[in-house]
């Protein structure tokens, strides 16, 4: 299909299925050229248009139209109610949810005890200021957080990025230190400070400033960038914080906190041997260095247990928490104990932190998540996808890996020889997607699998089935 026009600049149906003829010449090209590079797929797959209805390419055209192009979304979905682990759109198509949200709806798309709380809440008010005043609902989330994580201070705000910032600002606060250690292929947010601790892709850093941040090699077994074998290897990736940078490149004395992300979300997810957090959590405490989890992604039982460190036998000194925690509202907190979490007031603080909606939101996900045993469950049917999965790799030698813990699960798409195929992984998705199974990539060439955490085994072998269909298609 040629490149003739773009989706983008078109606002209803009928001027979409124009799009093809469309002449570039009366383009206002330089208003468009970045919407252009945000949705470059869309026109080279035009396809995936023939699968959406009349809504939703109408308002696709709309949307493209008036919101940034920063954003980015691999397929044409819009969406429109969702139950459970299903969405259906617009137009009334059904999808197979194996993305949550980004791994945010862990207790399911409308979940009846969460609606319940959010109704309730909702009839007695929705903001207070929380930063200013006082009010019952946050307190009760964070008795609820203390209990599942034992922590006994919580900071509140609104977002994985903001409880990463406030987890920096808490470690310069206590340590009078000004600088940082975090991994490859981290992610820990867009705003500028989580921006330093970040190191995913060079386009999400170019051309911002950042505070001094020393990256060093994460566990990626599959790949290690140490070229050593596990376990021969004595976790020398670990080592290295110790061996090298403490060494030659930043002192003990002038590192405020190791940031790291127990199984690395948007890098791949990366799960590393057991060893590795436990070397990293000796390290930080023979130097004197604080420990931060970044469990943005991996909390709320998303792998098993309420935090992922858990699966290490490993506490961090702070632990950032966000996405699922809200049940689809925005909150996020920073968790540590009295004698860390020692600042006085003014120090940090926000308007929307703590709000009331999203904590009710909070506390009624938490709650039916401990109440349904979801820590076995998880474990469970994170370990039934991933064998599903292993023997599709049998058949399909562009599964490379697989791996995960609990409900977050990657499988790497690799070419014969084994290096990244990130053009068949895309191709993949989209084919997916054609059939009714929303998936995201991460990493350079991963797929990731991460459902609410309610999905039944009849759905997920129902979507790993359509799955296979994809790969089929994909190799073709």
């Amino acid at each position: 299909m040629g490149r003739g026009g773009s989706i983008l600049d078109h606002e209803t149906p009928e001027k979409l299925e124009k799009w093809k003829n469309f002449d570039k010449t009366g383009r206002k090209e330089d208003a468009m050229r970045e919407l252009e590079r945000e949705f470059d797929f869309f026109e080279q797959e035009v396809g995936l248009l023939d699968t959406v209805g009349p809504k939703a390419r109408e308002i696709i055209g709309q949307d493209c139209n008036m919101v940034s192009a920063c954003v980015s979304r691999p397929y044409p979905l819009v969406v429109d109610r969702a139950k459970g682990s299903i969405i259906k759109d617009i137009d009334g198509k059904e999808y197979i949810d194996f993305v949550a949200g980004i791994a945010v709806m862990n207790a399911g798309y409308s979940n009846p005890e969460v609606k319940a709380a959010i109704s309730a809440q909702l009839e007695k008010m929705v903001h207070c200021g929380y930063g200013d005043f006082f009010a019952e609902p946050p307190l009760k989330l964070a008795k609820k957080l203390r209990e599942l994580s034992s922590y006994s201070k919580v900071f509140y705000c609104n977002s994985g990025a903001e409880s990463v910032e406030a987890a920096m600002k808490l470690a310069l606060w206590k340590t009078k230190r000004q600088n940082f250690i975090a991994f490859y292929n981290a992610f820990h947010g867009r705003t500028l400070g989580a921006l330093s601790l970040t190191c995913s892709k060079v386009r999400q850093k170019e051309h911002f400033p950042t505070i001094r941040t020393v990256h060093t090699e994460y566990a990626y077994c599959y790949r290690c960038p140490m070229k050593l074998e596990y376990p021969s290897c004595g976790i020398e990736c670990a080592k290295q914080i110790e061996n090298l940078i403490f060494r030659r490149e930043l002192s003990p004395e002038d590192t405020a906190a190791v940031f790291i992300e127990p199984i690395q979300g948007e890098g791949g997810y990366i799960v590393p041997p057991p060893e590795f957090h436990k070397e990293v959590r000796k390290i930080c405490t023979d130097n004197d260095v604080l420990l931060a989890a970044d469990e943005v992604q991996t909390g709320c039982f998303r792998t098993g247990p309420f935090l992922a460190m858990e699966n290490f036998e490993v506490r961090a000194d702070i632990t950032c928490l966000a996405k699922a925690l809200g049940a689809g509202l925005p909150i996020g907190a920073m968790l540590a104990d009295s004698d860390l979490m020692d600042w006085p007031p003014g120090v940090h603080s926000n308007t929307f932190g703590g709000n009331l909606l999203s904590s009710a939101s909070a506390l009624a996900s938490l709650e039916f998540l401990e109440k349904e045993n979801t820590e076995n469950h998880v474990r469970e049917m994170g370990s039934h996808v991933r064998q599903r999965l292993r023997e599709l790799q049998e058949n399909f030698p562009c599964i490379g890996d697989v791996r995960g813990l609990g409900l977050m699960i990657g499988a790497e798409i690799v070419k014969s020889d084994k290096s990244i195929d990130p053009v068949r992984r895309d191709r993949i998705i989209r084919e997916a997607f054609k059939d009714g199974v929303l998936l995201l990539p991460c990493g350079d060439s991963v797929i990731r699998f991460s459902p609410p955490l309610v999905m039944t085994d009849e759905e997920a072998d129902l979507g790993l089935d359509k799955f296979e269909k994809s790969l089929r298609r994909a190799a073709r």
